[in-house]
């Protein structure tokens, strides 16, 4: 059997392989790393099984264009990725604060990838060689590929194809586009003419309208339109999001000057025995030797031992972008495929027993929500799980549960855990406990994750998402089986502060539940407007695109900054803001020492002449901010540690099965 080798990084390693020139060069912003987590990955060893020669540049130097000569003139093209993650959401904070770390990086350094990297990569190719053919893909390029309001910027820009000059842009899950693009290059097909394949963008002139050359498609508002009329860019969302389903989805027209963005229907979903194909391609599963002097890729941490079993959600949250990039219809591999990769990786040298996820975008999904979907496609403008299931909705964890049995039942493997996104409310569905017992008793380090996100019925209706008494069941069950199993685990639920819709009033009530619940964050989510995601048209424009009604938003960096301390409203340093908040929304009943107070009443100047009986060096501590547990135990305060979302003290257990 041919030795399984990283596709070459540099010519020597190309000219180890005995070629003068390469079929293909793939261009990424993310650090070279050969594992399936990588759309990168994916991606050139589907061009490579098709018996083409194929290179890789990975974090060029922006400033040096013969960066992109490093291999010659390929013969078909550059197929062009920012990386896993758009580089704006990798290079700055949701304060718009510039990242010092990367995992997608070397060393987890922050810098590797310039600002806007695909159209600056692009760019940098045309000067190289002006007519090469340039295909881009990855998150940047599906999400930008209409006019799009760019956070970072603060205003609509142009589609990213418009901006970067390529030739096609390939949205969604890029496999069959690639298939088919590669072949009619290799055939000889010219770029230009290459225009029809579904789950591509291309740009043309914007006479062809007029030429009745898009007969059935659907218009947007142009460019120009929609970066000056917040309505009009709310309607053109609309339009976008109705059309993103295989089954039904139509072309989508928008006009860039004189230039047309056409979005061909998406492509149809990887069939299951595709999806096992494409995860049997042979990969090397680390980062590229050469970064191992550099520390190494933090990514790879994660996902080294995980494993990926599933596409698309169709919980489609409104600050998502799985939806508009996965698409809403779930695909799964087979389960002997995920078995077999199971297996793989326990041959590992570096595997100590461990498989540390068998998720993807929700865990718990294999199949379509209903049966519907296949066939008619997803429902247009309906959540499938909120505000309550659809009647329609099929609840089955049954072969997903076999198949972690499966897993569990593989010689070395000590414990597979599930680490990715579990869907309570559909796990409450499914009329037999058996999967929901067997997660709590085998599948849990410690703490599980999950996402209420909210407790408002207003801002979970913003957000997609079921109401927090869903939430409350769930939680209940979940201690209770955990009971029954005599283990001490807890939940850890994430949150979102100023989302959409959320009032200063919204936030306190958040509080007040938090408060109830005794969830007590470490760290908080503030909403962060990424590109094509249904939140991000609510924020830009203050309407929600689903109804066309108008949405609050808090917009101001004073407002987030009241929203956020009132999910950590317990944290010292936040009381004078959480003051402020409970003066202005008129809840000055949450201030005192009652139970259901949120911060204490400020000590009238008698108490502070009060003399300070505690020892002296419990005094030094606390003027030091050194707390001992002695010094909060006589101040009223938990003494010092960890402490779950319940409010409970984390046992030496629980922590050895966090570090692991």
């Amino acid at each position: 059997m041919k030795e399984q080798k990283f596709l070459p990084l540099t010519v020597e390693e190309m000219q180890e392989r005995g070629w003068d020139e390469v079929d293909a060069v793939c261009v990424t912003g993310d650090a070279y790393v050969d594992h399936p987590s990588f759309g990168i990955a994916i991606i050139s060893r589907l061009i490579e099984s098709m018996g083409f020669r194929v290179a890789v540049i990975a974090q060029p130097n922006v400033k040096n264009v013969e960066e992109m000569k490093r291999f010659g003139r390929p013969r078909l093209g550059f197929f062009v990725t920012a990386g896993n993650i758009d580089s704006m959401v990798s290079n700055y904070t949701a304060a718009k604060r510039k990242r010092s770390d990367d995992a997608y990086s070397p060393g987890g350094k922050g810098g590797g990838r310039p600002d806007r990297a695909l159209t600056v990569y692009c760019k940098m190719i045309r000067e190289a060689y002006d007519d090469v053919p340039i295909i881009v893909g990855g998150l940047e390029a599906s999400l930008r590929r209409f006019a799009h309001y760019d956070y970072w910027a603060d205003k609509v820009m142009p589609s990213v194809l418009a901006d970067s000059g390529a030739d096609i842009l390939i949205y969604g899950m890029g496999e069959h586009q690639i298939i088919e693009i590669v072949n009619r290059l290799s055939a000889g097909e010219s770029v230009s003419t290459i225009t029809d394949i579904r789950g591509t963008c291309i740009m043309t002139s914007a006479a062809d309208i007029g030429a009745g050359r898009f007969p059935n498609a659907v218009n947007c508002a142009s460019f120009e339109k929609v970066s000056t009329d917040k309505l009009t860019y709310a309607k053109a969302c609309r339009a976008q999001m109705d059309e993103q389903d295989a089954v039904y989805g139509k072309t989508v027209l928008q006009k860039h000057g004189d230039k047309l963005l056409v979005q061909n229907p998406p492509a149809l979903p990887l069939e299951r025995d595709e999806l096992d194909k494409v995860y049997a391609m042979q990969f090397m599963r680390m980062y590229h030797p050469s970064y191992e002097a550099m520390g190494g890729v933090p990514a790879i941490e994660e996902v080294e031992f995980s494993i990926i079993h599933n596409r698309g959600c169709f919980g489609a949250c409104n600050f998502c972008s799985i939806a508009s990039h996965q698409g809403r219809y779930v695909t799964s591999r087979s389960v002997d495929s995920v078995v077999e990769e199971a297996k793989t990786l326990s041959k590992s040298p570096r595997f100590k027993g461990y498989i540390h996820d068998v998720g993807g975008p929700t865990a718990n999904f294999r199949y379509p929500a209903c049966g519907n979907a296949k066939k008619h496609g997803v429902c247009k403008n309906k959540k499938c799980l909120a505000p309550k299931p659809c009647p329609s909705l099929v609840a089955n964890q049954k072969e997903y549960l076999g198949m972690l049995r499966k897993i569990r039942e593989l010689p070395g493997i000590k414990k597979v855990f599930i680490r990715s996104g579990i869907r309570f409310d559909y796990l409450l569905e499914d009329k037999d406990e058996s999967f929901f017992k067997e997660l709590v008793e085998h599948h849990i380090s410690g703490q599980l994750k999950v996402a209420p996100e909210h407790c408002s019925p207003e801002v979970l209706d913003r957000m997609g998402k079921p109401h927090i008494e869903t939430y409350d069941r769930f939680v209940k069950r979940f201690y209770e089986l955990t009971k029954s199993v005599g283990k001490e685990q807890y939940l850890v639920p994430y949150l979102i502060s100023s989302h959409p819709g959320s009032t200063l009033l919204d936030a306190v009530r958040l509080a007040e539940y938090m408060k109830r619940n005794r969830i007590r964050p470490e760290q908080v989510q503030d909403f962060y407007p990424t590109p094509m995601t249904n939140a991000t048209c609510m924020y830009y424009t203050g309407i929600d695109p689903t109804t066309m009604k108008e949405v609050y938003v808090a917009r101001t960096p004073e407002e987030k900054a009241e929203q956020r301390a009132m999910l950590q409203y317990f944290k010292p340093e936040n009381r004078e803001t959480v003051l402020r908040v409970l003066r202005k929304t008129g809840r000055t009943d949450l201030i005192g020492d009652s139970p259901k107070c949120l911060i204490p009443a400020d000590r009238t100047a008698k108490d502070k002449k009060e003399k300070d009986t505690r020892k002296p060096q419990v005094r030094e501590n606390a003027k030091n901010g050194r707390n001992t547990a002695a010094a909060k135990q006589r101040n009223g305060k938990r003494p010092t540690g960890r402490y779950d979302s319940n409010g409970t003290k984390e046992t030496n257990g629980a922590k050895r099965a966090k570090r692991r």
